[in-house]
């Protein structure tokens, strides 16, 4: 007589985004929400890479245009309107400006590898690792280190 054994495939979801034609996704349990273009108010002597402050549904929100946290070329406005992630951290909002949203993938455990040692020293500080896709590669941001402002300031 045999048995079998059936293992419960464990598999993460993901919100994936578009950050200058580089697919990344985000932990779907982060995500509170996706919105369009968003009214923006500067913050003055903010960081860089925060683009400002929005109200949502009577929310202050900091945006964070995340070509700046990682390090890359600004956004020319003529490739259209970018979108909001609303994530949360330690309490807070934040909206992710990114390019573009796409689907919620759902993708095996297994299948995760750690950061390739070739990864851009900033890009392996914000990511936890990649998967591999038929399209590319995806790149897992990590939302604790990538909205961690606090220690900065703190320091």
């Amino acid at each position: 007589m045999s048995t079998e054994i059936h293992e419960k495939v464990v598999t993460k979801e993901f919100v994936t985004i578009k950050v200058a034609d580089q697919l990344c996704g985000i932990d779907v349990l982060q995500v509170q929400d996706v919105l369009g273009p968003q009214k923006i108010t500067p913050v003055p002597l903010a960081d860089a890479e925060v683009a400002g402050l929005l109200n949502l549904r009577g929310r202050i929100v900091t945006a964070i245009d995340l070509r700046g946290r990682l390090g890359l070329e600004a956004r020319d406005p003529a490739d259209g309107e970018s979108m909001n992630v609303v994530v949360e951290h330690d309490g807070e909002l934040y909206s992710l400006i990114v390019d573009s949203v796409g689907e919620v993938l759902r993708l095996p455990a297994g299948d995760f590898e750690r950061n390739p040692a070739t990864l851009d020293p900033l890009w392996r500080k914000y990511s936890e690792g990649i998967y591999r896709l038929k399209e590319g590669l995806l790149v897992v941001l990590n939302g604790e280190v990538l909205l961690d402002f606090g220690k900065k300031a703190a320091a």
